[in-house]
């Protein structure tokens, strides 16, 4: 292990070996899975007076730690009154913050609808292959969807749930919409990473690749397939799935497997549309897809 790194990577050594080579791919491996503590951030969210703001703390059974998630609401809620919900992931790199600071996604709740932004870590939001522990995709579903609507004025049934993420974070907005479509009337992905499960090991990439068999398991796996959004399209019904929305950058690496997805939901007659849009894979080009993204969402989940 890399000096310093005093967290448990949760790897086995005898796995790798005491060679050079195993050293080497153990000290990567380290580098890029660590799980470290949330650190401080700059924090700038943008909202006004209409919005109150609030960071919540919660126990999460399912990770077996506490994990924190920002609130957006409109300040003047009427008594007795239930709100759409709108959970927010981040891509990897970012933290519950993201969508607060990146984005002018708070209009939105003062336009009537509560946003969920929750802490995800570099997870993929699904429960890791090699790391027992990281449960994420349980998290999301189990303990956070309940102490969200434990804690705050939400309309607790599917009509008024949607889920969104960027890059990492739409890949898991779509991969856990279609795995539990009772939850979710409506999933958006901006520029999201489709095909991670589907990616080889790669020497020019060797920390991500490592990272992503913690998370995914052995390439052409039992896991990587059950967490493969392509195949798991392949088995929900039109009339159960979720409606879709997915964006992707004229200048990304991501378009093509982009436009195989969009290929694969229409082939299964599945409700969606998808948009080809100007730019990178950056906050400048996502916020500039949110007013499309939730004039859609509006129409799809029930006021």
């Amino acid at each position: 292990m890399r000096a310093g790194c005093s967290y448990n990577c949760g790897v086995n050594s005898a796995r790798y070996g005491h060679s050079p080579l195993g050293i080497l791919c153990l000290t990567l491996f380290c580098s890029s899975g660590c799980r470290k503590p949330d650190t401080e951030r700059p924090d700038h969210p943008r909202f006004n007076s209409n919005v109150v703001m609030r960071d919540v703390i919660l126990h999460s059974v399912a990770l077996g730690r506490e994990m924190r998630y920002r609130v957006m609401l409109p300040n003047v809620i009427a008594p007795r009154h239930r709100l759409p919900v709108v959970y927010l992931l981040h891509g990897a790199g970012g933290d519950f913050r993201d969508w607060s600071n990146n984005s002018y996604v708070a209009q939105y709740a003062e336009a009537g609808l509560i946003l969920v932004m929750p802490q995800g870590d570099y997870s993929y939001y699904v429960n890791a292959a090699e790391q027992p522990a990281d449960r994420y995709e349980d998290y999301i579903v189990h303990d956070l969807l309940s102490d969200v609507e434990t804690k705050l004025p939400i309309a607790r049934s599917r009509a008024n749930r949607a889920i969104v993420g960027v890059s990492m974070g739409g890949f898991g907005a779509i991969k856990i919409a279609l795995s539990h479509p009772d939850l979710f009337a409506f999933a958006g992905a901006l520029s999201p990473a489709i095909d991670v499960p589907r990616r080889p090991f790669s020497i020019k990439r060797i920390q991500q690749s490592w990272a992503l068999h913690s998370i995914f398991g052995p390439w052409g796996g039992e896991a990587r397939h059950g967490n493969d959004p392509f195949l798991i399209a392949r088995t929900v019904t039109a009339a159960k799935a979720p409606y879709m929305f997915l964006s992707c950058g004229d200048g990304e690496g991501l378009l093509p497997v982009n436009r195989e997805f969009a290929a694969v939901l229409s082939q299964q007659h599945l409700s969606y549309e998808f948009h080809v849009v100007r730019g990178g894979h950056d906050w400048e080009q996502w916020d500039r897809q949110l007013p499309s993204l939730f004039a859609r969402l509006i129409q799809h989940v029930d006021p």
